[in-house]
C-alpha cells in the first residue's frame, strides 16, 4: 500500500455504519448526531466543506463544555441548583449587590481568597453560596458543597476508617469548598480540630465560602475554644470578602407572599357563597 492510499474503511462497507462506529470510538457524539442535518443545511446554503466541518466541530465543543459543566455540578453535590437570576436582592437591602455580582465572576478563586456570609437564619446565605458555586462550575472550577456538621462527620468517619489523609487531600485539591451552616450545631473538640485542619490546609491554596448565622464573636460557642476560634478566623479572614446578610427572613417573606394570594382567594370565595334557605346547600352569589 502506498502512503497516500485511502483507508479501506472509506472504500468498502456501508459509510453510515462505519462513520457512526468511528465517531463513537473518537467520542464525538454531537458530530454523530448532527452531521447529516448540518450537511443538508450546508448543501442548501452553498457552504463549502471547511465551513461545514467548522460548524460540526463548534457544535461538538459547545456540547462538550455543557456536559463538562453538568459533571462539575453533579460532583459539587449541591442540595439544589440556584442562580442569582432567582435571588431577590431587594429583600436584603444591606447586602452589597455589586460585590456579590463581582464575586460571581470568580476572580477571588484565582486569587485563592475566601468569602464569609453572615446573617440571620433565612436571609438567603445558602442561596448566595449555591449561586456562587454554580458560577464557579460554569467558569471551569471544581466545587464541593457541604454543611459544617456533615463535613465534620465525614472527617470523623474518615479518621476512624484510616482514610483521613486521603479525604484531606481531596478537600485541599478542590478549587472552591463551600461550608454551609457553621454555627447551627456545636462541634465536639475533635470535630472542631478536624474542621480547623481542613481550613488551615486550604489557607492560600484554595478558596472557601463559609455561611454562618453567628457573628464572629460567637463562633467560640460552636468551636469550643477561644484559641482555636482565633486561629481559624486568622486564616479565614486574611484574604476575605464578608457579606453582611442580616435582616428579615428571606424565606418567611417568600412564604408570606405565597400565602397572601391564597388567603385572598379564599376570602373572595367566602364572600360570594350563600346558603339556599330551601335546600340548605351552599351556592355562589
Amino acid at each position: 500500500m502506498t502512503s497516500d492510499a485511502m483507508p479501506t474503511g472509506t472504500t468498502s462497507g456501508t459509510p453510515q455504519v462505519l462513520l457512526a462506529h468511528h465517531l463513537k470510538q473518537l467520542k464525538l457524539p454531537t458530530v454523530l448526531r448532527e452531521y447529516d442535518k448540518v450537511a443538508r443545511e450546508c448543501a442548501r446554503d452553498g457552504v463549502d466543506h471547511p465551513r461545514y466541518l467548522l460548524r460540526l466541530i463548534e457544535l461538538e465543543l459547545i456540547d462538550r463544555e455543557r456536559r463538562t459543566v453538568e459533571r462539575r455540578i453533579r460532583a459539587a453535590r449541591f442540595p439544589a441548583v440556584k442562580s442569582f437570576d432567582t435571588f431577590d436582592f431587594a429583600a436584603i437591602p444591606g447586602l452589597n449587590k455589586m460585590l456579590v455580582l463581582e464575586l460571581a465572576r470568580c476572580g477571588y478563586i484565582l486569587r485563592r481568597e475566601n468569602i464569609i456570609a453572615l446573617g440571620n437564619s433565612g436571609t438567603g446565605k445558602t442561596h448566595v453560596a449555591l449561586a456562587l458555586g454554580l458560577a464557579a462550575c460554569q467558569k471551569g472550577f471544581s466545587v464541593t458543597f457541604t454543611t459544617a456538621a456533615s463535613l465534620v462527620n465525614q472527617l470523623l468517619e474518615a479518621r476512624d476508617e484510616r482514610r483521613l489523609l486521603r479525604l484531606q487531600r481531596d478537600l485541599q485539591a478542590v478549587k472552591l469548598l463551600i461550608v454551609d451552616e457553621l454555627g447551627y450545631v456545636p462541634l465536639s473538640p475533635t470535630g472542631a480540630e478536624l474542621l480547623f485542619e481542613t481550613f488551615s490546609q486550604r489557607y492560600e491554596r484554595g478558596s472557601t465560602i463559609v455561611t454562618s448565622n453567628l457573628p464572629f464573636e460567637d463562633w467560640t460557642s460552636v468551636l469550643g475554644s477561644e484559641r482555636l476560634t482565633g486561629a481559624l478566623l486568622d486564616r479565614l479572614t486574611h484574604h476575605v470578602s464578608i457579606l453582611a446578610m442580616n435582616g428579615d427572613s428571606y424565606r418567611l417573606k417568600q412564604s408570606a407572599g405565597r400565602r397572601r394570594p391564597t388567603a385572598a382567594a379564599e376570602q373572595n370565595q367566602a364572600t360570594t357563597e350563600r346558603v339556599d334557605p330551601d335546600t340548605g346547600e351552599i351556592t355562589g352569589g
